[in-house]
């Protein structure tokens, strides 16, 4: 694990919601937030995976998390609201949940559009609006999206998928316009390729990931952890004069 040794003085109490949290990045992100003395709630649909990280939390607030489908737009609503009372407001939203499954182009069917775009690009607006409110009142609010290199890379596996991430830097700078009145930013995080146990499991062989390290400047592969320092970055008063901003995480891949 990469160690995360900068500390945000204004992210101590800061109340925190993360989407898709309960492993990988999610999971990453659950815990380098609560470190910080963050208040920390998040949601996911796999509910043992997220035991599993509240229990390896060592921090005093022990995260909050609610199971829930996102493409579910009612129940996740309820979920977010719930959580948001939970922590007496909101300061960061962090719009990570993703869903990376290959398929073909020529093999999508209608069903299968809707259920990827309503999990990787309509569950982010609708949380989005939901946590706005309270985004507002915080005087401070962050709203974090998750995007990927991966739709700039003419990928052929994933073309639902990367749709729905170039989206998400379409919706970033959106948000980011309407909401800068309010004291809102909204920013996106683009990673690289990042091992995390499903990617090892699933899509990335020994010689796939060697092969991609290769390309990148900096010749290590990239964990979820490495994913922390940039996002706690902008969501704090760091970074208060930017917004609207897409950030890429990759290792300097070429």
């Amino acid at each position: 694990m990469v160690s995360q040794s900068a500390q945000f003085e204004d992210l101590r109490s800061a109340r925190v919601l993360i989407t898709g949290g309960a492993s990988g990045i999610g999971a990453a992100l659950v815990a380098g937030f609560a470190r910080q003395g963050a208040k920390v709630a998040f949601v996911d649909i796999d509910g043992k995976a997220a035991e599993t990280t509240i229990k390896f939390v060592d921090a005093p607030y022990t995260p909050r998390f609610r199971p829930v489908d996102v493409s579910d737009i009612e129940a996740t609503r309820a979920a977010v609201t719930d959580l948001i009372s939970t922590l007496d407001g909101l300061d960061v939203l962090i719009n990570n949940v993703g869903w990376d499954d290959r398929h073909d182009a020529e093999q999508v069917t209608e069903a299968y559009w809707d259920r990827n775009m309503s999990v990787n690009l309509r569950a982010a607006f609708f949380i989005s609006q939901t946590c706005l409110p309270a985004l507002k009142k915080s005087g401070r609010g962050a709203i974090i999206n998750f995007s990927s290199i991966a739709f700039m890379m003419n990928l052929p596996d994933l073309p639902v998928y990367l749709t729905a991430k170039s989206g998400m830097i379409g919706m970033t700078k959106a948000l980011a316009g309407q909401f800068g009145k309010d004291n809102v930013r909204v920013n996106a995080i683009l990673p690289g390729m990042v091992l995390t146990e499903r990617q090892k499991e699933l899509w990335i062989s020994d010689q796939a990931e060697a092969a991609h390290r290769d390309r990148q400047c900096l010749k290590f592969s990239l964990t979820a952890e490495d994913m922390v320092g940039p996002c706690l970055f902008l969501a704090s008063d760091s970074a208060r004069a930017i917004t609207a901003q897409s950030l890429i995480v990759d290792g300097g891949y070429f």
